[in-house]
């Protein structure tokens, strides 16, 4: 037997491992038991380490037979997900890409972009995600996801980063506020107003909400909403006010009787970044949507 172990030595295994018999596990396998008990050995032999324990009764796992157990599950289900893409692909159906965003991202600059991008290409369905920057880092480094998107402040690590958008960040306030005249505003000035907020797990307000509370404070909504549109009308309205990227907030300001100013804070003005693990790793499909973020036109290969 070779001493490297295959597709059927793992789902064997698995099999015995699920019996507690070699005689059961080697029917499952369409195996004769003669052929089922020498591949079993076979593994034992080739990895140094006894991986069951044998008595009347059948067969118990050994700590290295339960290790196996584990990444054996593992192996198949990931070889049995590549089937199922790959026999997608071949069918003309659905590829897939995982996408994740900061707010300003997904609100503001993803949405004309992949509109674009899922016109031409009508096989290829995109998973799009709102999260924190360091959340999104994380999923990033361990394959959650495949593009992340996300503020230039997050530690990015080893991973590969690009360019995207500028992230200025707005005061939005109704024109008759007390700080209308001003021509910029710190966040330690605004803290106590009252606040219109977007939805929770919006990674926006959790990120104005994360620099309140470092100064000891905490903010206080009066409503929370599902869009940018929304916060503004609520601010002409008096209710209170909002902190939003300024494409959103210069775009409401030219329809609804609000002032737009900008926050002076360093975090405040920020660069988006664009982050994988490695370019040259990522799928055809996944690369030309990297390239269209970045405004490069996707080149095919020539065979």
């Amino acid at each position: 037997m070779s001493t490297r172990l295959d597709l059927n030595d793992l789902r064997l295994f698995l099999h015995v491992a699920e019996t507690g018999s070699i005689t059961a596990g080697a029917e499952r396998s369409h195996l004769a038991l003669a052929s089922a008990s020498a591949r079993v050995r076979g593994m034992e032999d080739a990895l140094g380490v006894a991986l069951l324990t044998r008595d009347r009764r059948g067969v118990q796992l050994t700590d290295a037979g339960r290790a196996l157990q584990h990444h054996a599950r593992s192996v198949l289900q990931q070889m049995d997900k590549m089937r199922d893409e790959l026999s997608e692909y071949a069918h003309g159906l659905k590829g897939h890409i995982r996408l994740l965003g900061n707010t300003a991202a997904i609100t503001e600059f993803l949405p004309e972009a992949l509109g674009t991008f899922l016109a031409q290409n009508p096989y290829i369905d995109i998973d799009l995600e709102e999260r924190l920057s360091h959340e999104i880092v994380q999923a990033i480094i361990e394959g959650i996801a495949d593009i992340g998107i996300v503020a230039d402040s997050v530690d990015t690590g080893h991973l590969h980063t690009m360019p995207f958008r500028q992230d200025h960040l707005m005061v939005v306030i109704p024109r008759k506020h007390a700080l209308a005249r001003r021509k910029q505003l710190a966040f330690a000035e605004i803290v106590e107003e009252n606040f219109v907020g977007l939805s929770g797990g919006s990674a926006l307000q959790e990120h104005l909400s994360g620099h309140a509370i470092r100064m000891g404070k905490r903010l206080q909504y009066r409503v929370r909403l599902r869009s940018f549109d929304g916060i503004c009308r609520m601010v002409e309205r008096e209710v209170g006010i909002g902190v939003l990227p300024a494409t959103a907030a210069l775009r409401c300001q030219k329809t609804m009787a609000i002032k737009c100013i900008p926050l002076s804070d360093a975090w405040a003005r920020r660069q988006l970044l664009i982050c994988v693990r490695n370019e040259m790793d990522l799928p055809g499909h996944t690369r030309q949507l990297l390239e269209q973020l970045l405004g490069q036109p996707h080149q095919q290969t020539q065979t």
